[in-house]
C-alpha cells in the first residue's frame, strides 16, 4: 500500500505544471551560477598568475639585501565555484618584509565595489533561498489541499493506516522535488569537467559532501510544508504560515543569532587595536631616535679626538650595532602587537563561535556554514592565511638576515664613508640585482577533510535531527487532523 501511495503522489506531481516550472528554474538558475562560477575562477586564477609572477620579477631586480621585500598572493579555491563564501570579501595578498606584519590587503569587493552590494549567485545560494521556496510551494497544501479538493476522503473510505499516508506524502514529495533538482546539479557538476577545472581528489569528496548536504536542506522544508499543510485546515492560510516561518529560519533567525553574540561578548574594535599599536611603536621609534642622536653624540665627540678619522670597519661595526639595537626595537613592537592580536583574536573567536550556535537554530546558517567549511571558503579562511604567512615572513626575514650577513659590507648593502675634506657619503654596494634564486618558497595552506569532517558532521546531525523533528510533528499533526 505504501509503494501505491507512493507512486499516485509522485505521478499527481510529475504530471503537474510545478514540477515543468521548476526543473527549468533549477536548470536555469544552477547552471548560469556554475559558469559564472567558472568565468569567476578563471579570472581570479589569472590574475593570481600574473600579480605572482610580477612579484618574482621585482624582487629578482633588488640590487641591495636591505631593501628585499616580497608580496604574497593567497591562490584561490575551485570549490569558490559552487560556494564563493567569504573568498571575495578577505583580502588576496600582504607584503612579506621586516618592516610591514602580515596583513590580507584588497578584496575583490574593495576593488570593485558594486559587487558588494548585489553579491554574487552561486550554488549555496541558489539552495538555501530558491530550493527553500520551491520546496514549500511544492508541499504547503498536500494534506489540506486535497481535503479542500475531496480528494482526502476518498482516500481514507479504504483502509489506508494514517502513518503510510503521511509517510507516502513526505516520500513522493521528496522523489518528486528531487529530480528537477539533482538533474540540473549533475549537469553542472558536468559542465565543471567539460571547462577542465582541476578537482583534486579531496575537492571531489567535498563536492559529493556538498551535494548531499544540500539534498539534507531541502529535505527539511519539504518536510516542514507537509507539517504546516496537516496544522491547517485551509491551504492560503498553511502557505502564509510556511512563508512567515521560512522568513524567520533563512532571513532572520541566522542574523539575529550574530547580532546577539555580539552584543553577549564584547570584542574592541580593530581601529582601536591599531591605534594601540601605533602608540606603543610611537613611543617606541622616539625613545629609539633619542638614543641614537645620544650615541651619535658621543661618537662624533670621540671622533674629534682621532687624528686619522674612523675607519671601514669600524663604521661597519657601528652600522651593525645600530642595525641590531633597530631590530631589537621592530622585535618589541612586533611582540607588542602580537599579544594585541591574540588577545583581539580570542575575544573574537568566542563571539564567533556563540553567533554560529545561536545561528544554527536556523536550517539556512547551518547548511551555509558546512557549505562554506567544505569548500574552504569559510570564516577560518583569512586567520589560517595570515598564520602562514608569520611563519613565511620569519623564514623570509631569517633568509634575508643570513644573507646580508655573509655579504658584508661591500656586496648588495649601503655604503657610508666618512672623510675630512669630503665629508659623508652614502653609495649603494653594487649595482647589478642579488641572487634570491634560493630564498624559501611560501607554501599554500591546505586543510584536510579530516580536520573539518567533524564540524561538517555536526551539521549533518543538527540537519538530520530537524527533518526528523519535522517528519515527527507532521505524523502527530495528522493524527488528530480532521478528514471530514
Amino acid at each position: 500500500m505504501l509503494h501505491t501511495l507512493i507512486q499516485k503522489e509522485l505521478k499527481s506531481i510529475t504530471v503537474s505544471n510545478k514540477f515543468l516550472v521548476t526543473f527549468m528554474i533549477c536548470s536555469l538558475l544552477l547552471i548560469m551560477s556554475v559558469l559564472i562560477g567558472i568565468n569567476e575562477y578563471k579570472q581570479a586564477m589569472t590574475q593570481y598568475e600574473t600579480v605572482h609572477q610580477m612579484a618574482d620579477e621585482r624582487i629578482q631586480q633588488v640590487s641591495s639585501w636591505h631593501s628585499v621585500s616580497y608580496r604574497e598572493h593567497r591562490k584561490p579555491s575551485p570549490l569558490m565555484i559552487f560556494t564563493s563564501g567569504l573568498s571575495y570579501d578577505i583580502g588576496r595578498w600582504s607584503d612579506i618584509n621586516r618592516e610591514s606584519t602580515v596583513k590580507l590587503k584588497n578584496s575583490i569587493y574593495s576593488d570593485d565595489p558594486i559587487f558588494a552590494v548585489f553579491r554574487i549567485i552561486d550554488f549555496t545560494f541558489i539552495v538555501q533561498i530558491i530550493f527553500s521556496l520551491l520546496a514549500i510551494l511544492f508541499t504547503f497544501n498536500a494534506v489540506n489541499g486535497e481535503k479542500e479538493s475531496g480528494t482526502l476522503r476518498l482516500i481514507f473510505s479504504n483502509a489506508v493506516p494514517r502513518t503510510k499516508y503521511i509517510l507516502a506524502k513526505c516520500i513522493g514529495t521528496w522523489l518528486g522535488l528531487l529530480i528537477p533538482i539533482l538533474i540540473p546539479i549533475l549537469l553542472s557538476v558536468l559542465i565543471v569537467m567539460l571547462f577542465q577545472i582541476e578537482f583534486s581528489s579531496q575537492e571531489w569528496i567535498r563536492l559529493v559532501l556538498l551535494i548531499f548536504i544540500s539534498v539534507l536542506y531541502t529535505s527539511i522544508f519539504i518536510v516542514f510544508g507537509v507539517f504546516m499543510s496537516t496544522m491547517s485546515r485551509s491551504s492560503n492560510v498553511s502557505f502564509l504560515l510556511s512563508l512567515v516561518f521560512w522568513i524567520c529560519f533563512v532571513l532572520i533567525l541566522p542574523r539575529g543569532g550574530v547580532m546577539a553574540s555580539g552584543n553577549i561578548v564584547s570584542v574592541p574594535r580593530i581601529a582601536e587595536v591599531e591605534g594601540m599599536k601605533v602608540s606603543f611603536a610611537k613611543n617606541k621609534w622616539e625613545n629609539y631616535y633619542k638614543d641614537m642622536d645620544k650615541r651619535l653624540s658621543g661618537s662624533e665627540h670621540n671622533d674629534d679626538s682621532e687624528e686619522d678619522g674612523i675607519s671601514d670597519d669600524m663604521m661597519w661595526a657601528n652600522l651593525k650595532a645600530e642595525d641590531s639595537l633597530r631590530k631589537e626595537v621592530t622585535r618589541e613592537i612586533e611582540g607588542y602587537e602580537e599579544s594585541l592580536l591574540e588577545d583581539w583574536k580570542n575575544k573574537q573567536k568566542a563571539q564567533q563561535n556563540l553567533g554560529f550556535m545561536l545561528a544554527r537554530f536556523s536550517p539556512a546558517a547551518t547548511y551555509q556554514l558546512a557549505a562554506m567549511s567544505l569548500s574552504n571558503t569559510d570564516i577560518s579562511l583569512k586567520s589560517s592565511y595570515e598564520q602562514v604567512m608569520k611563519d613565511y615572513r620569519e623564514e623570509f626575514n631569517s633568509y634575508i638576515d643570513k644573507k646580508s650577513e655573509n655579504a658584508g659590507p661591500g656586496a648588495g648593502s649601503i655604503m657610508i664613508t666618512m672623510d675630512s675634506d669630503k665629508g659623508m657619503d652614502l653609495k649603494m654596494g653594487r649595482d647589478e640585482a642579488i641572487d634570491v634564486s634560493d630564498r624559501p618558497q611560501f607554501v599554500h595552506p591546505k586543510t584536510q577533510l579530516s580536520k573539518i569532517l567533524p564540524d561538517v558532521i555536526v551539521n549533518i546531525s543538527i540537519l538530520l535531527f530537524m527533518i526528523f523533528g519535522l517528519l515527527t510533528g507532521a505524523y502527530f499533526s495528522f493524527m488528530r487532523f480532521d478528514l471530514r
